[in-house]
């Protein structure tokens, strides 16, 4: 049931009226009920893995609280986070373990299973106490709206939410649909349209010109950011229709001048995750290494990363890429700083720019790509030769997908450079209602009339 489905809708449609028409006490199980619909929908496996994980977080820390007034206590934490981190692997893994070709693996379990291991070490570090009310705790980690591709939540942000829950206000519920019209560009508008071209491309890599190459290795950060931020967005703004505001999960990646800042702003609940509950615990331990230690928390931290969004060593040389970057950049911050005053602020921020968008455009190469191998013949191939003509350089698109895809992309950079500035979508409500409604119709027509509708599910619910 993707956010893109008609089943989605309906359910969406139901749930709302259901929401609003019940009474204060029931509001809370409405969100509950259709929670358990949008995950069994899918398999009745994956409702009873959540469940299953929900369940135990919810005793286990309990029972970490418990365990502080004995001897117990580290114990009882290391117990409980190895236990969900062992049942995650062999999740992901049992198809290869169990050799079952049918196995489904749980679709969320990555982003809930990341959520109940933060919520067991607050817990752990009495930054929170152990939630009493099932009911809360079960929407803490099965809401809907963020149960496929997160974000995932810190407990003390989202759990003080449900446990006050209320109608959302007007001006809340206007802000959620703004965001869900975007969301539905980036998604229906853009990513949808170029990825069919950029898949044909990886996957026949060995017959695709030089030229082809290159333009699917610099399009397809673009397609990843329009699909995650579109998914991301309809999230932040179907939660705002039920009255929760979840966490921003990007921030104008593509302005980013160094790689660390890219990872600031790019899938922000996962990096901000990895960087409190892998990162700083790691660089503790290994403190008296000086600087070696932190190089060496970066590495580990990147390639856990990497294994995160997929088992191959792909996914391992593509975090170790991401480390390595930021470790280069840590080390060479004098001479950055020298080559920033030779070439003045202005030149040496588009610069940076630049460069960091091409160092994360072909780190995904290996991210994308389905062997080692392929990610290196990939990137040898990579130059502006062309087989027949200079036509090669829209991946074989139609002109009238270029041109709305393009447009499409061109109005996301600008939505987001002005974002990082200043609310539009708040600014927007200071200008004349005539003018506000004719951009929304606008919007709307372009989505329904341009829209690939129904082509495509999100790309992060494989992971």
């Amino acid at each position: 049931m993707s956010f893109i489905s008609l089943e989605f809708v309906t359910l969406f449609i139901c749930c709302f009226l259901a929401f609003y028409l019940a009474g204060t006490s029931y509001r809370k199980y409405v969100l509950l009920a259709s929670s358990f619909v949008f995950i069994g929908y899918f398999h009745l496996l994956f409702l009873l893995v959540a469940l299953t994980i929900t369940l135990f977080t919810y005793a286990a820390g309990r029972g970490i609280e418990s365990a502080r007034q004995g001897k117990h206590l580290r114990l009882a934490y290391v117990a409980s986070i190895g236990t969900i981190i062992v049942f995650w692997i062999a999740c992901r893994h049992a198809q290869s373990f169990t050799g079952c070709k049918g196995f489904l693996f749980p679709l969320g379990i990555s982003f809930y299973s990341f959520q109940a291991i933060a919520y067991l070490t607050e817990i752990y570090w009495e930054e929170e106490k152990a939630e009493r009310n099932l009911p809360d705790f079960m929407i803490y980690m099965l809401f809907f709206m963020k149960f496929l591709s997160g974000p995932i939540e810190r407990p003390g942000d989202l759990l003080p939410q449900i446990r006050n829950l209320r109608p959302a206000s007007y001006e809340m519920m206007s802000y959620g649909l703004k965001l869900i019209v975007i969301g539905l560009m980036k998604k229906l508008m853009l990513a949808d349209h170029i990825a069919p071209y950029i898949d044909d491309i990886f996957n026949s890599a060995h017959t695709a010109s030089g030229v082809q190459l290159l333009m699917a290795c610099l399009l397809y950060p673009v397609e990843l950011y329009a699909d995650f931020s579109g998914y991301t967005d309809i999230a932040l703004g179907g939660a705002r229709l039920f009255g929760l505001r979840l966490s921003p999960n990007f921030n104008n990646p593509f302005s980013a001048q160094t790689t660390a800042d890219l990872w600031r702003r790019w899938h922000m609940s996962l990096s901000f995750w990895v960087r409190d509950y892998v990162y700083l615990p790691l660089t503790s331990v290994l403190r008296r290494w000086g600087q070696l230690g932190i190089i060496a928390g970066l590495l580990i931290t990147f390639v856990v990363l990497g294994l995160w969004h997929g088992s191959g060593w792909t996914f391992v040389v593509y975090g170790l890429i991401q480390g390595i970057i930021i470790v280069y950049e840590l080390v060479a911050k004098g001479f950055r700083g020298a080559l920033k005053n030779r070439m003045g602020d202005n030149a040496f921020a588009v610069w940076s720019i630049i460069r960091t968008y091409l160092n994360f455009s072909l780190s995904l190469v290996f991210f994308k790509s389905a062997t080692i191998g392929d990610a290196f013949y990939f990137i040898r191939h990579l130059s502006f030769q062309t087989h027949s003509s200079w036509k090669e350089i829209n991946l074989g698109m139609p002109d009238h997908i270029c041109i709305v895809a393009g447009v499409t992309l061109v109005l996301m950079l600008l939505y987001d450079y002005f974002m990082s500035r200043g609310d539009v979508l708040k600014r927007m409500e200071k200008q004349p209602t005539p003018v506000r409604w004719i951009i929304y119709y606008l919007l709307v027509f372009a989505i329904i009339t341009y829209g690939k509708i129904g082509a495509e599910n999100f790309i992060y619910l494989q992971f």
